[in-house]
């Protein structure tokens, strides 16, 4: 069900949105710099995504859904890497001048004309048959942690690890293709705190003393991600009493779960009773963000959602896309967290921290 209305504001964001929010975290110039000349730092992203293109060829030429897909593939390649090619001569070329918004809707823009709309089914589908299996578990492990600190800091680090998969990220690509990764050793493995931004102890604090009424969370990739990362700290957030909406995307983009991917995970994931192990899902809804992107611009969100988050008093941003390279100071009316792990070096260079850094960033309204 695509939205048939044009797109508005996300009603949580500080008014008036035309002069206090940006999407993009990073700038990549400034008005000083000259027009007609790459900067440094549009250079540095052009070669980021100079660097995935065969990623996305090579998913794009074993597309079983598309005829004649390997000649496509190479079209795909040959076509975005003489756009990206273009913008360091030309920053204004194409649109530009770019940012990471820019450079993720020319690829989608090019992979669709030729007729690729999801290039990562196959390995989304196989990720979150295998994190749908250890469900169970993971909530069964957060269950028995009794301290209701240790157990919010438990589910933080889950979505913390969830968020590894993610196959916008060249080396993780890499990664992904030789072994998978363990979920566990994920939660194990995170580098240790203090994290590049960690207000974790604040949110800790907050969540022992409070419980909101309402949350909408702007969700990241399939597999691990969503399932052993967002969906266990959703339905304690509804085991606590709160209403939780997911907003997941219209349209596939790189391995991003898309809200009707969403819906059924949740469908699939409920027992015979129609609760999520054990905790009630009547007060849990799944929205259409309007959203086709990896990264999100919150001037522009599907009205449905808009309409469903209006009283919300929790917003949660999570993935590098969604809560760092784009609304990492996105201010909002309502409490907010921001949380991902940064996968690229730029991501980290710009932040003064390490790659596989930890945000979780906690404002307060």
């Amino acid at each position: 069900m695509e939205s048939s209305s044009p797109p508005v504001p996300f009603p949580l964001l500080q008014a008036p949105v035309e002069s206090t929010y940006r999407a993009c975290t990073i700038p990549y110039r400034f008005p000083s710099d000259n027009p007609r000349k790459a900067t440094p730092v549009e250079i540095q992203w052009i070669d980021l995504f100079l660097k995935s293109v065969p990623s996305f060829k090579q998913r794009a030429e074993n597309d079983p859904t598309v005829p004649d897909a390997p000649a496509k593939a190479e079209k795909f390649a040959q076509r975005y890497t003489s756009i990206l090619e273009e913008f360091k001569k030309n920053p204004e070329s194409n649109g530009g001048p770019p940012d990471c918004i820019l450079l993720c809707r020319l690829r989608e823009l090019i992979l669709r004309e030729l007729g690729f709309n999801d290039i990562f089914k196959k390995v989304k589908d196989e990720e979150n048959a295998k994190a749908m299996s250890l469900f169970e578990g993971v909530v069964r492990r957060n269950d028995e942690i009794e301290d209701d600190e240790k157990r919010a800091e438990n589910l933080i680090r889950g979505i913390l690890a969830g968020n590894i998969f993610d196959l916008g990220s060249a080396q993780l690509a890499e990664v992904f293709a030789k072994d998978g990764m363990s979920f566990l050793a994920s939660c194990q493995n995170l580098l240790s705190r203090p994290w590049v931004i960690d207000d974790l102890d604040a949110f800790k604090n907050k969540w022992t003393k409070k419980s909101w009424e309402k949350a909408v969370i702007f969700v990241d990739n399939s597999g691990a991600d969503i399932i052993l990362g967002i969906l266990p700290f959703a339905r304690e957030l509804l085991r606590r009493g709160t209403k939780v909406i997911l907003a997941a995307n219209d349209m596939p983009s790189i391995n991003d779960v898309t809200y009707l991917e969403l819906v059924e995970i949740v469908n699939k994931l409920k027992d015979e009773n129609g609760k999520l192990a054990g905790v009630d899902v009547s007060d849990l809804l799944v929205a259409n963000s309007g959203n086709d992107l990896p990264v999100i611009d919150l001037s522009s969100v599907s009205p449905e959602l808009a309409y469903m988050a209006n009283d919300a008093d929790l917003v949660v941003l999570e993935g590098m896309g969604r809560g760092i390279e784009t609304n990492l100071y996105a201010q909002m009316k309502c409490d907010s967290i921001k949380v991902g792990m940064v996968k690229h070096p730029e991501v980290a260079q710009f932040l003064g921290g390490r790659l596989y850094d930890c945000v979780f960033k906690f404002n307060e309204a």
